[in-house]
């Protein structure tokens, strides 16, 4: 990936005709309503849908430039990963500001920061990374977050067996989700026939069906799963068990945030650290925080970063990563400025200064960094340019409060998607009808030592008027088709 820069969104590829599409559409909706793992959120649909979302008769067609550029993007990501989790370790031990890792601990249990800290884990880092990304109106990349937990694995694998068979070229493969999480829990342990158990929070639930088609898929191709709550599972000074079975790897589906609800979860810490069972993500809730993106762009830090990661990756990540900035409301000197921060053509010398700024002037998002319940979904978000003058002062100034109460808000760069078009089918009239809209582009990316593996990609198309892209009763989503 050169750059971050792609020709286009939509590729040109052949497609059934109306009434082609209209039967595929009907079989696909036909069996949706027979498949467990499409049951989350089903409620208030339009009549005859069987899905929260719109049924596409044929997957997403991308292309062959921004299939490359997904492809090279999963090492450049697992890159900045691996340089965020080094630069907090050197902000821990003095060789880095004390600042990085204090805006990166605010709010976090102390508990959990001195586990986290702890050096058998020092090189550990998530396994699966999935980026929300979009192609701009200007024709770049840029991903607007990272999630270490992101639910949809079990979802765009069975979506992908659904399409795959109809004749159409998968991204990532019709199996590339499975075989790429089967490949990534493997590289966990050293065990050779390992046992593993997705563990599912309450907070969680959603996902259950979703998580469940994933484990009957790997049992499929011989890697031992089941999906538990964690009261479920048993333990003894040798491991986890479940059902009389040791447990080898725990794929952990919760959030940090919500650690003190999860049963046992001390039990697993312990055993973890014992290296009695492994578990992936881990437990650092640092590199869960979407302020990492605000490091890579602070100008006291650009030459840490050219030096850990090159200048042509670094400058990569800057172009992917939209600028950001932490929300902290400490006073600043009066010859201080916010970098690369205007208000009325003139740099802002403290985050409030933007209650002042026109419309125009705060195309930013607002949103908690990471170790909150608002931080999943799109939950917390604000549009400052979508917002009446007096809210956005009210958004502002509870983000900077927040500070105080243990939760880091960030602002980031609002950057507009560009525009696609896509078929979806209209079950009250059983037609098929083209819609316009904006595309949130989200790879799986399973990581296995150095190697970095795209497993498939889903496509999250939204009405045009939308400003948070994500599942709803109005979007047609799609695994991603290879062009041609």
């Amino acid at each position: 990936m050169s750059d971050a820069r792609t020709t286009a969104v939509q590729g040109d590829c052949p497609a059934p005709d109306a009434e082609e599409a209209r039967r595929i559409a009907q079989a696909i909706n036909d069996a949706a309503g027979r498949q467990p793992v499409f049951r989350q959120n089903r409620r208030d649909l339009p009549e005859g849908q069987n899905t929260a979302w719109r049924i596409a008769p044929e997957p997403f067609c991308m292309t062959a430039g921004l299939v490359r550029a997904l492809q090279d993007l999963g090492p450049v990501l697992l890159a900045f990963l691996k340089g965020a989790n080094r630069l907090y370790g050197e902000s821990v031990h003095g060789r880095a500001p004390g600042w990085i890792a204090d805006w990166l601990d605010l709010g976090k249990p102390r508990h959990l920061v001195a586990y986290s800290r702890m050096n058998r884990f020092k090189h550990d880092l998530p396994a699966v990374i999935r980026p929300d990304l979009i192609v701009t109106e200007e024709g770049r990349l840029a991903c607007c977050e990272l999630d270490s937990v992101p639910g949809g694995i079990g979802f765009v694998d069975s979506m992908s067996r659904i399409y795959g068979p109809l004749g159409y070229e998968i991204v990532g493969g019709s199996d590339g989700m499975v075989t790429g999480f089967a490949r990534m829990i493997r590289a966990q342990t050293t065990t050779a026939d390992p046992f593993l158990t997705i563990v599912i929070s309450q907070e969680a639930s959603d996902y259950w069906e979703e998580m469940a088609c994933l484990a009957e898929r790997l049992n499929e191709i011989g890697l031992a799963c089941a999906v538990v709550r964690p009261e479920a599972l048993g333990f003894t000074e040798e491991g986890l068990h479940l059902e009389g079975r040791r447990i080898d790897v725990v794929y952990r589906f919760f959030e940090l945030f919500d650690l003190a609800n999860i049963p046992k979860a001390e039990i697993i810490q312990y055993l973890v650290k014992k290296q009695k069972v492994a578990v992936t993500p881990p437990f650092k809730p640092q590199l869960e925080e979407k302020g990492l993106f605000a490091l890579l762009h602070h100008p006291h830090l650009q030459a840490w970063w050219s030096k850990e990661l090159g200048e042509e990756r670094l400058q990569q990540l800057r172009t992917l990563l939209p600028r950001t900035w932490l929300l902290d409301p400490a006073p600043m000197p009066p010859q201080a400025v916010v970098p690369d921060l205007f208000v009325g053509g003139r740099p802002a010398g403290h985050f409030r200064d933007l209650t002042a700024a026109t419309k125009r002037e705060r195309t930013f998002v607002v949103k908690p960094s990471g170790f909150s319940p608002l931080a999943w979904g799109s939950r917390g978000l604000a549009f400052g340019h979508d917002l009446p003058q007096a809210e956005w002062e009210s958004v502002l100034e509870k983000a900077l409060g927040q500070w105080h109460e243990g939760t880091a808000y960030l602002l980031q760069a609002f950057h507009k998607p560009g525009r696609v078009e896509v078929r979806y089918y209209d079950t009250p009239t059983d037609t098929i009808r083209s819609m316009r809209g904006r595309a949130r582009i989200c790879p799986f990316y399973f990581v296995a030592g150095d190697e970095v593996t795209l497993g498939g990609v889903l496509v999250t198309v939204c009405p045009a008027d939308k400003l948070a892209l994500h599942g709803m009763v109005d979007a047609v989503m799609v695994p991603a088709r290879m062009p041609g």
